[in-house]
């Protein structure tokens, strides 16, 4: 299988194009080239394919299999792969995820990708749409006891579910021991991302992130936004947020005239190879 990693601030994934490959049991392939020790090494697997729909389709499995709904770092590759390979010349694309359709900006110079802005939809606060098992129709600030200490969630779907946890400092946590105690409380019932967040000030948060079925990544697009909308609804931060995250910044901007969160970041190639399945 011929197959490209790319990573977005060190979220990386495995590439396959599948207008030109076939992949069987992507969810066994995933587990397989994601292993940092037997196999490619990688936060999971991400399918391209051909769209009705639109330019291209998006299919994204987890490190352990499992199917992810959409990924901003994931995406942003996707967009540099398929223009740099010359399987498009458009700068304005659209991509078809399981989360809908998603319009991205190519910031092209000469024929390399430098950063690509994608429309990462509305933010959704409803519990039941998370979801999220609460009381309330939102989940907002809300307690939830994690290993006997109480912390406070706030709820949010980017096309996907997350938690965002307000924290002092995000440097030093144990997300090994904390991150899989939130992914598979109770409460998720189709798990969580977890956002650990530090506010630094109401232009600036530093986000540590427990992705559900790959542990700590280095970043997280859907997190990020995550994280800027939940900060902006608790009137933390303004609609327009540097994100800091392990793998470096993202600029997300949650518009006040259309209602939605737009993510700026880069894409980086890092080799293409062939692995024997």
């Amino acid at each position: 299988m011929d197959f490209t990693k790319m990573h977005g601030l060190g979220n990386d994934y495995v590439y396959v194009n599948c207008i030109t490959e076939y992949v069987r049991e992507p969810e066994k392939i995933a587990k397989r080239v994601s292993d940092r020790h037997f196999g490619i090494g990688s936060d999971g697997l991400i399918l391209i394919c051909p769209s009705r729909k639109a330019d291209f389709r998006m299919e994204m499995y987890n490190a352990d299999g499992s199917r992810a709904e959409m990924c901003g770092n994931g995406i942003r590759c996707l967009a540099k792969y398929v223009y740099e390979r010359g399987m498009t010349s458009r700068k304005e694309l659209q991509i078809e995820t399981p989360a809908g359709i998603r319009r991205l900006w190519l910031d092209v110079s000469g024929s390399q990708v430098n950063q690509v802005t994608v429309d990462m939809g509305y933010p959704v606060f409803q519990a039941e749409k998370i979801p999220i098992i609460s009381e309330n129709s939102r989940v907002v600030q809300e307690k939830i006891m994690i290993r006997h200490t109480e912390y406070r969630m706030t709820g949010v779907s980017m096309g996907n579910p997350h938690a965002v946890v307000y924290v002092k400092r995000v440097k030093g946590m144990d997300l090994e021991q904390l991150g899989p105690e939130f992914e598979y409380h109770g409460r998720f019932p189709k798990r969580i991302n977890v956002e650990f967040t530090e506010v630094i000030n109401r232009g600036e948060i530093c986000v540590r992130v427990w992705e559900r079925g790959a542990g700590e990544t280095l970043a997280c697009g859907t997190g990020a936004c995550a994280a800027v909308a939940a900060s902006v609804l608790n009137d933390l931060t303004e609609r327009q947020v540097t994100v800091k995250l392990k793998g470096g910044e993202l600029t997300v901007l949650w518009s006040e005239a259309d209602g939605k969160v737009y993510m700026t970041g880069p894409a980086v190639t890092v080799y293409d190879g062939q692995i024997q399945l």
